[in-house]
């Protein structure tokens, strides 16, 4: 979702069903006081939850690869 993937495609790559993603993602929201995706991605990134991933534009490769560690 961080990526910008639609709920199929996340479906997809996680090896579940489009409507199981639906539901976590309304579960999440739920948790996390979001009234949308938009909302819920701003709150995650308030919380801290999205920290440790690189957007798409920083990695120039796959959107979920992990920002390398900042501890030498």
């Amino acid at each position: 979702m961080y990526a910008g993937f639609s709920d199929a495609s996340i479906a997809r790559r996680l090896g579940v069903g489009h409507r199981t993603v639906q539901r976590r993602v309304q579960r999440l929201m739920e948790q996390l006081g979001a009234n949308g995706r938009v909302a819920l991605g701003a709150r995650a990134q308030e919380l801290g939850l999205l920290r440790a991933l690189r957007t798409p534009y920083e990695t120039g490769g796959h959107p979920l690869e992990r920002a390398p560690s900042r501890n030498p």
